[in-house]
């Protein structure tokens, strides 16, 4: 009896601990998917990476393992995802043929895994040339369009600045398709990036980043000022095709006027040739004048291509073989500390200026206290820095232990405004306490307030409010409502300002008194409380007092805000310091309460909506907030929940997911007739 007991406990156990597995493993995928859709924003649409390209590639290579595992959550997870949303600055166009990813791989392994499921063993390997992708459109010969690569399904309109790069030809040379999308890559060579640096106020991080930075000007005057230069690789949208090879189509691009990576490209026919390839550029890969990352390994055959295609966001045909993230050793002359605006104190190393990959690197990130002890750093060591790409160089390692190295003490009063350091329970970052007056805490409140997403005030950014917190004009977000009538003669006096950016100023300002209830909510920074949360609170409560006496209970009830959360929600309200700030503010604006906005008598209000594919006269986002307006809540994925999918064109796996499930189909024309 007793062994049979036994047995039904281990069954019963072991159910259990099965399901907490799957639990940690489905929140970890969440984890990961909105780290890796945030980074690729940051890097894609701002042109600004925030991560280095081994933290990237760590992250995307768990979560293709988990979906792997659970293909229910490749469905509308990572395995699906090309680059970013288009940004809401440019006009936007769908891409024809779907501009995709490569799939990356980092050691010879796994080049030997692709290269064994080949059929044919006939490749082409380039050089992967870090910039920015691009699809140029040709009609009879005639530039017509530019696109970047954008979320891959559609891309931001950049003609006017393709046009400016002497590499785009804007008439094809020679015999060509009737209509051809040549694809490629925009770059610019060290040479033409340290100039500019040289030259230019701004200095940027590398060259990707000063390629970006420079097509993606809606000014395309600025473009042209800037030394750019472009290859082209592949193709996309074309009426007829007369070349059977990778290789051949090189040989049609430099005929129709194009630059290729041709001198760099090799042939090979095993793993071992594709190795050496690679071992050869990686000792040379300094005297190459631009940067690059990696090899991209294609079938040569173009009809053996055809036959493999594609994954979702990646052809099966070609693979990217990454080189290692770029290194230097340098000496850690100093640890200093910045404090961000919820008062985190994050220490910065300061480097002896090192040259890695083309950038003379001076800071780099060492994120936590427990990172410097985990490191086991000390001030005076030689360390090795990593960066591949990103603007935030790391130390990876100790790698040399100087005799007169020295630990570095974490500072218990802030170093900005002397206030104590405290570390809460179960947290890893330490944390001024001093949010009433620590200039750096209010700096980076007013920094968010301002922002596109929160009061969205054009005219103040990093400068202004620095300038403006020195002189003691603002000290709160209340103050900027009444900056102009205050200050506006002395302003007007002072380098860098004059009428004309008053008066705009002014007009901004006035424009932000009448603002929706959830972007006040995400500005007046309650910590944890991001947009999206933002919106939920928001929708939930309908006005601003109502939030204010919600209780714990009554927040945690609210899907998606747990304790932590609903604890941080409550003691906002009730913080002296903010509640005063948020008094003074709401003398000075309008909050456009939710019952204002939405209206309930139409056909979307109370449905839960999806939308996939591209719009052609709204962005994702200007849909987005009419919905809502409307009543529906936005979902970003399909379930049997789901009331009606909104499809665009290029719509992808969400239209089949409505399809099989019986759910309603709207194209843009039933959209619009809705709102109406």
């Amino acid at each position: 009896m007793e062994i049979y007991l036994a047995l039904i406990f281990l069954i019963f156990y072991n159910q259990i601990m099965a399901k907490v597995a799957d639990l940690f493993i489905r929140s970890e995928h969440a984890d990961l998917l909105k780290n890796l859709n945030d980074w690729d924003i940051a890097y894609h649409q701002n042109d600004a990476p925030v991560v280095d390209d081994a933290t990237y590639d760590a992250a995307k290579t768990r979560i293709l393992e988990i979906e792997a595992e659970y293909p229910e959550l490749a469905q509308n997870g990572f395995s699906s995802h090309v680059g970013a949303a288009v940004s809401d600055k440019f006009k936007s166009y769908p891409h024809k043929i779907p501009m995709l990813s490569i799939s990356d791989v980092f050691n010879q392994d796994e080049v030997r895994d692709w290269f064994e499921k080949l059929e044919a063993k006939d490749l082409f390997v380039e050089l992967k040339v870090d910039g920015l992708s691009f699809s140029a459109r040709y009609e009879n010969g005639v530039f017509v369009r530019g696109l970047t690569r954008g979320s891959g399904v559609a891309g931001e309109d950049i003609t006017a600045n393709l046009m400016t790069i002497s590499d785009i030809p804007k008439k094809l040379s020679g015999v060509f398709p009737d209509v051809i999308e040549v694809r490629g890559e925009v770059y610019m060579a060290r040479a033409d990036f340290i100039a500019l640096n040289e030259k230019s106020d701004k200095k940027f991080a590398n060259p990707r980043n000063a390629a970006a930075g420079s097509l993606r000007q809606l000014n395309p005057l600025i473009t042209a000022s800037r030394k750019l230069s472009a290859f082209g690789y592949t193709y996309g949208d074309l009426s007829s095709r007369d070349w059977v090879s990778q290789s051949e189509y090189f040989d049609k691009l430099e005929s129709w006027g194009f630059k290729t990576t041709r001198q760099w490209a090799r042939s090979a026919h095993s793993v071992d040739d594709v190795q050496d390839i690679y071992n050869d550029v990686m000792l040379h890969r300094d005297e190459i004048p631009f940067d690059i990352d990696g090899l991209v390994i294609k079938v040569n055959q173009v009809a053996v291509q055809e036959k493999m295609g594609s994954r979702a966001n990646s052809p099966r045909w070609e693979i990217a073989y990454k080189f290692p993230a770029a290194r230097g050793i340098t000496k850690l002359n100093d640890i200093t500390i910045q404090v961000g605006r919820t008062g985190v104190l994050t220490p910065v190393a300061e480097l002896e200026p090192i040259n890695i990959g083309g950038v003379l690197v001076s800071r780099a990130t060492l994120h936590n206290a427990d990172e410097i002890a985990r490191l086991n750093v000390k001030v005076g060591d030689k360390v090795i820095v990593q960066r591949a790409g990103d603007v935030i160089p790391q130390i990876v390692a100790v790698a040399e232990s100087e005799n007169n190295a020295y630990p570095f003490v974490f500072p218990t009063k802030c170093p900005v405004c002397g206030g104590a350091v405290v570390q809460e329970s179960g947290a890893v970052a330490r944390r001024c306490v001093n949010s009433l007056s620590c200039p750096a805490q209010i700096r980076g409140e007013l920094e968010h307030f301002v922002s596109r997403h929160a009061f969205d005030i054009e005219g103040i950014g990093t400068k202004q409010i620095e300038l403006f917190t020195n002189l003691k004009w603002i000290n709160q977000a209340a103050d900027i409502f009444n900056l102009i009538e205050r200050h506006g003669d002395e302003m007007r006096e002072m380098d860098g300002f004059g009428e004309k950016s008053v008066s705009n100023l002014r007009e901004s300002v006035e424009r932000a008194r009448n603002v929706d209830l959830h972007r006040v909510i995400y500005a007046i920074g309650i910590p944890d409380v991001g947009e999206v949360t933002a919106k939920i609170l928001a929708r939930e409560f309908k006005t601003l007092d109502n939030l204010r006496g919600a209780s714990k209970e009554r927040l945690m009830e609210i899907d998606g805000i747990g304790e932590v959360m609903a604890h941080e929600i409550v003691s906002f309200f009730v913080d002296e310091h903010s509640v005063n700030a948020l008094d003074n503010l709401l003398k000075y604006i309008n909050v456009k309460n939710v019952e204002d906005n939405i209206q309930t008598n139409n056909a979307l209000n109370g449905k839960k909506v999806v939308l996939t594919g591209t719009l052609t006269k709204y962005t994702r986002d200007e849909a987005k907030e009419i919905l809502e307006r409307f009543g529906a809540k936005v979902s970003g994925s399909v379930s049997s929940k789901t009331d009606i999918v909104i499809a665009g064109d290029m719509a992808g796996s969400k239209l089949k997911d409505a399809q099989d499930l019986g759910i309603t189909i709207w194209n843009e024309d039933d959209f619009e007739n809705a709102i109406k």
